[in-house]
C-alpha cells in the first residue's frame, strides 16, 4: 500500500479517471447498440453524428485508439447506408 501522501493522492485520481474513463466508454457502447437496433433511416442518420462524436472524443482522451475509432466508424456509417 501507498505510504506517500503523493501517492496516495495519485491513487485517488486514477481511479476517478477509470471510473469516468469506464462510464463514457459504457455510454457510447450502448448509443452505437441503439444506433444499430434503430430501423428508421432519419433517425438512423440523426444519431450517427451524435455517435461519431462521442468516438471521437473518446479517441482524443486515449480511452480507445484513433484507429479502433475509425473501423467502428467505418462499420457502423456501412451499416446505416444499409438501412432501406
Amino acid at each position: 500500500m501507498a505510504n506517500h501522501k503523493a501517492t496516495k493522492k495519485d491513487i485517488r485520481q486514477s481511479e476517478k479517471r477509470r471510473e469516468l474513463n469506464r462510464y463514457y466508454g459504457k455510454t457510447t457502447r450502448n448509443a452505437i447498440r441503439n444506433l444499430l437496433a434503430t430501423t428508421d433511416k432519419a433517425a438512423a442518420t440523426e444519431g450517427l453524428s451524435k455517435v461519431i462524436s462521442m468516438l471521437d472524443k473518446l479517441a482524443k482522451r486515449n480511452i480507445i485508439h484513433k484507429n479502433k475509432a475509425s473501423n467502428i466508424k467505418s462499420g457502423i456509417v456501412k451499416r446505416v447506408n444499409a438501412i432501406a
